[in-house]
C-alpha cells in the first residue's frame, strides 16, 4: 500500500485519507447543488450548499486534529493539513456565494453562463477527489493535474464573457448590485482555488515520493 511510505499509525492515517477524501466528496456534492439551484432557480437547493459547508467543516476539524496527535510523519503534517485548508477555502468561497444569491433577484440573462461556470466548478471537484485518490494509490498525477488546469481556463474564459454581460445589467439598488458582483467574483474564483489545492497534491506527492 501506498500510505506505507508514510511510516507511523497507519490506521489512524487510513482514517484521515478516509475523511479527506470524504470532505472533496461533500465539496463536490456542495457544487452539484449550487449547480442545480442555480439553473432551476430552487433556493432550498442553494440552502443545501450552507448545511453541506457546516457538514465538511466537522470532517475539516477532525482531520486536522488527527493529524497534529500524530498521523503521518512530521514533515507531511503542514502540507495535509494546508491542502485540507484549500478544500475548506472553495466551500467557503461557495457558501458564500450561495449567502449572495439567496440575497438578489438574479437577472436570468446571466443564468446560461453563470449555470455553465457552477458546473465546470463541480466537474472540477470531482477531477480533483480523483487526483487524490490518484496519489493515495501511489500513481502518476500529471494527467489529472492537466484536466484540472483545462478546465480552469475554460472557466476563464467564461469570466470574460460573463462579466461583460454583467456589465451590461441595470443595477436600480446598489446594495443588491454588490452583492450580485460578489456572487460572480465568489463563483469565478472557485477554480482558481481548487487547481491551488491540485498543485498542492502534486507537492505532497513529490515528498512522498
Amino acid at each position: 500500500m501506498f500510505l506505507k511510505k508514510l511510516i507511523g499509525h497507519e490506521d489512524r492515517e487510513k482514517e484521515v485519507v478516509q475523511d479527506m477524501d470524504d470532505h472533496i466528496r461533500l465539496l463536490q456534492d456542495g457544487c452539484r447543488a449550487f449547480h442545480e439551484a442555480l439553473e432551476h432557480n430552487d433556493h432550498n437547493r442553494m440552502r443545501r450548499v450552507k448545511e453541506l459547508e457546516r457538514e465538511a467543516d466537522t470532517i475539516r476539524r477532525d482531520i486536522v486534529s488527527h493529524i497534529y496527535e500524530g498521523a503521518f510523519l512530521p514533515y507531511l503534517r503542514p502540507e495535509l493539513s494546508k491542502f485540507v485548508e484549500l478544500v475548506d477555502q472553495v466551500f467557503d468561497l461557495l457558501e458564500y456565494a450561495a449567502v449572495c444569491y439567496l440575497g438578489i433577484r438574479f437577472p436570468d440573462s446571466l443564468r446560461s453562463e453563470a449555470s455553465r461556470v457552477a458546473f465546470l466548478n463541480e466537474e472540477m471537484c470531482g477531477m480533483l477527489r480523483i487526483t487524490l485518490q490518484a496519489m493515495t494509490a501511489g500513481e502518476d498525477l500529471r494527467e489529472k493535474r492537466l484536466a484540472i488546469r483545462i478546465y480552469e481556463k475554460r472557466v476563464d474564459d467564461l469570466k470574460f464573457d460573463l462579466m461583460k454581460d454583467a456589465r451590461a445589467i441595470p443595477i436600480e439598488d446598489f446594495w443588491e448590485g454588490n452583492m450580485l458582483a460578489d456572487f460572480l467574483s465568489r463563483l469565478c474564483s472557485v477554480s482558481d482555488l481548487i487547481e491551488d489545492a491540485s498543485d498542492h497534491l502534486g507537492v505532497i506527492s513529490s515528498i512522498i515520493k
